[in-house]
C-alpha cells in the first residue's frame, strides 16, 4: 500500500491551488517545480484546463498564461521540457452524456441523482456530458491525477468543503490511499500556507478519522482482525475449487454459487496471488461485495483500486477489468450479475505478472 504521494503527485498539489485561488506569483514557482519534477509540459497544461470546470475560466486562462511564460523562461535558459502524449481522440461512437455518466458513476462508486439535479437538470447534463464526459476521458492524465488536482483546487478556495468532501471520496475510489490524502494535506500546508491545509485536514477527518497520535486507523488498530486472519472460510462457504473458469483465471480460485434464479450470485474465494484475466460482461453489469480479505479491482486504463472487506464495486456493463487477491492475502467477494437480455462476459489476456508485480 502506498503511504505518501510521488514527487510528480507532490507537484500537482501547489499547481491547482494556486491556478484556483489566482495566486500568480507562487504559481510561477510551482510550474517550475512541477516541470522539475517531470510533469511533461501537456501534462501541466491538461491540470490548467480542467480547472476551468472548477474555478473559472478566468483563472484558468491566467494560469495558461503563466504556464506560456515560464516554458519561455526555461528555453531562454536552455531547458528542454518535454512536450509528452497528447490526448488520444475520443471514437466515432463516443457520446459525451453516455459516457460521462459511466465515468462520474464509476468515480463515486454509485450512480448520482439528486433534488439538486432535479431542480436544475441542465446542471446535471453539463457535469456529466463535459466535466466527467469531454475532460475525464482525456487520456493525458489518469483519474488519480485529475482527482488530486481537483482537490487540491477545492481546498484552495472558499466555501467549497462539501464538493472537497465529495471528491475526497472520489480520491479514495481511484486507488489513493487514506494515507495518500493525509500526505496530500501535509503537502498543502507546507506549500499552500497552515490555513488552507487545515481546513482540508478538518474536512478530509470527516471521510477518513485520524487517530489521537495522528496515524490512520488501520482493521488491526480498530480491534477487527478479519483481513489479516482470513483465510477463505468467510461469511459464506468457501465451495469447491472453480474448475469450470479455471482457464480464465491465475492462480487457485473457489466458486459456491448462491442463486441461480433470477439474479446470479456466488461468492468466490481467491487464493493469495489469484486473479482473474481482463474481461468484459455485455449488456448487464456486475456488482462486488467484498466480504474478507484484501484484493484489487482495476479498470483497463486506470489506477488500481485496493479492496477490503466492506467495499462495494459496481462495474457497468462494457467495461474491460479485473480482480482477484493481493500477493499476500487471501480475498473473498460475492459476485452479483447484474440481470440484462443477452448478457454475456467475454474473457480476454491474462494480468501481466509484471503489472500485478507493481501491486503493494
Amino acid at each position: 500500500m502506498q503511504h505518501v504521494l510521488n514527487e510528480k503527485q507532490r507537484a500537482v498539489i501547489p499547481v491547482a491551488a494556486f491556478t484556483a485561488n489566482g495566486d500568480m506569483v507562487r504559481l510561477n514557482t510551482a510550474l517550475n517545480e512541477g516541470l522539475d519534477a517531470g510533469m511533461t509540459i501537456n501534462e501541466v497544461k491538461e491540470i490548467v484546463v480542467q480547472l476551468y470546470a472548477y474555478a473559472g475560466f478566468p483563472r484558468s486562462l491566467n494560469a495558461l498564461g503563466a504556464l506560456m511564460r515560464v516554458l519561455e523562461q526555461r528555453s531562454q535558459k536552455g531547458i528542454n521540457d518535454e512536450t509528452g502524449n497528447a490526448a488520444t481522440p475520443a471514437p466515432a461512437s463516443w457520446d459525451s452524456l453516455e459516457g460521462g455518466t459511466d465515468n462520474q458513476t464509476r468515480l463515486v462508486g454509485q450512480p448520482v441523482s439528486g433534488p439538486l439535479f432535479d431542480f436544475a437538470p441542465v446542471i446535471d447534463r453539463f457535469l456529466k456530458s463535459h466535466l466527467f464526459g469531454d475532460i475525464f476521458q482525456r487520456d493525458i492524465l489518469d483519474w488519480q491525477t485529475r482527482e488530486l488536482a481537483t482537490i487540491s483546487a477545492l481546498a484552495a478556495l472558499s466555501g467549497v468543503n462539501s464538493q472537497l468532501k465529495s471528491h475526497y471520496s472520489m480520491s479514495l475510489q481511484t486507488g489513493l490511499t487514506a494515507e495518500q490524502l493525509w500526505d496530500f494535506v501535509e503537502i498543502l500546508k507546507l506549500k499552500c500556507g497552515t490555513d488552507i491545509a487545515a481546513n482540508a485536514g478538518t474536512v478530509l477527518h470527516e471521510v477518513i478519522p485520524q487517530t489521537h497520535n495522528g496515524s490512520v486507523p488501520t482493521p488491526s488498530a480498530n480491534g477487527d482482525k478479519m483481513n489479516e486472519q482470513f483465510d477463505g472460510k468467510g461469511i459464506f462457504p468457501k465451495g469447491e475449487k472453480n474448475e469450470a473458469y479455471a482457464q480464465y483465471f491465475q492462480g487457485t480460485s473457489y466458486l459456491n454459487m448462491l442463486s441461480t434464479e433470477g439474479v446470479n450470485i456466488g461468492n468466490v474465494v481467491f487464493e493469495p496471488g489469484c486473479r482473474n484475466h481482463w474481461h468484459i460482461h455485455h449488456q448487464g453489469g456486475q456488482i462486488l461485495l467484498v466480504t474478507g480479505g484484501r484484493g484489487w479491482y482495476q479498470e483497463w486504463n486506470q489506477p488500481a483500486r485496493q479492496l477490503i472487506a466492506g467495499d462495494v464495486v459496481n462495474i457497468p456493463a462494457g467495461v474491460k477489468h479485473w480482480h482477484g487477491a493481493a500477493r499476500d492475502s487471501w480475498f473473498a467477494h460475492v459476485a452479483v450479475a447484474v440481470p440484462a437480455e443477452g448478457a454475456s462476459n467475454e474473457w480476454l489476456e491474462p494480468v501481466s505478472d509484471q503489472d500485478y508485480s507493481q501491486l503493494p
